[in-house]
């Protein structure tokens, strides 16, 4: 399929408006191809070295993980853009695509905030700006608070990218000034701090919170962090039998039914660990107290 040639003649969008089944996957394929490496070089490149992941940069199948669902998120926003607007006659759909780029990946990426409703542009009400005291510092971590549950990026292990926030903070990068300590771990504990009076200023509001907190952040991906080898607590694993190993599963099982219903992953994990290892649910014994230690620790 040329589709450089239907382009040419004005007739792209039309087009994708009336393909369905293979014809439509034979058109978004061809139109892929051309539009990959713009969108490669001119955007994801870009932001790779932002990030200081050098090796994302080099080449899409040098990008990680993270790094390639992002990427595919801007493909699928600029081809979607082309097939909603390309409808006078493109001569170089290239240079087309790469003048919309920044435009077609915004608007992708407010949708789908949108899709997990999310605030699209998100800003800090006046209710809860009186409730934290107009207080620069903590107005700031709402925002943050607000972008970050809508957004495609995964905090990791944990619920809330705090050690990033943090950064912010002991490096000074943020508007306060006297934010600029240089020590990270006092930055941390600032942020964790601030974030508790952040989150129970919002639960004030129930229903907003739901609403702009609770159920985006539920449909955020979550990605699956493994422990380090020096913290994985080896009595756990010598005194594990069949019957932890079944709760766990069903524990498995349990988080994952109600992070589908859109439940704060935080809510799910510590409801359903406690159901299932919780007094009464298994044998006593220093291989539960001891997973059970290591999950507090880390929650």
């Amino acid at each position: 399929m040329d589709v450089r040639e239907i382009a040419r003649r004005g007739e792209l969008a039309a087009y994708a408006g009336t393909v369905t089944g293979d014809a439509r996957r034979r058109l978004r394929a061809a139109t892929y191809e051309v539009v990959q490496p713009v969108v490669f070089h001119q955007l994801t490149r870009r932001l790779e070295l932002a990030r200081g992941h050098r090796a994302c940069a080099v080449a899409v199948s040098r990008l990680d993980d993270p790094c390639l669902d992002r990427f595919h998120d801007d493909m699928d926003a600029v081809i979607d853009d082309v097939f909603r607007n390309a409808r006078v006659p493109v001569h170089n759909l290239e240079g087309w695509v790469s003048r919309r780029l920044v435009l077609a990946t915004v608007n992708g990426y407010r949708r789908r905030r949108g899709e997990r409703g999310a605030l699209q542009r998100p800003r800090v009400p006046k209710w809860l700006a009186a409730r934290l005291g107009d207080d620069p510092a903590l107005t700031a971590l709402a925002v943050d608070v607000l972008e970050f549950v809508g957004n495609d990026a995964s905090a990791g292990p944990r619920v809330w990218p705090t050690e990033r926030w943090a950064e912010g903070r002991a490096t000074g990068d943020r508007a306060t000034g006297d934010w600029a300590t240089g020590d990270w771990e006092a930055a941390h504990r600032a942020v964790l701090a601030d974030l508790e009076t952040v989150l129970a200023a919002m639960r004030a509001r129930p229903a907003w919170y739901e609403a702009y907190v609770e159920r985006p952040l539920g449909r955020k991906p979550h990605t699956a962090v493994p422990l380090p080898p020096d913290e994985i607590p080896l009595p756990v694993v010598a005194e594990a039998d069949g019957l932890l190993v079944e709760l766990a599963g069903l524990a498995v099982d349990g988080i994952a039914d109600r992070l589908a219903r859109g439940e704060n992953p935080r809510h799910a994990v510590v409801d359903v660990v406690t159901a299932v290892f919780g007094p009464g649910s298994t044998p006593s014994g220093p291989a539960v107290e001891r997973v059970l230690a290591v999950l507090g620790t880390r929650g």
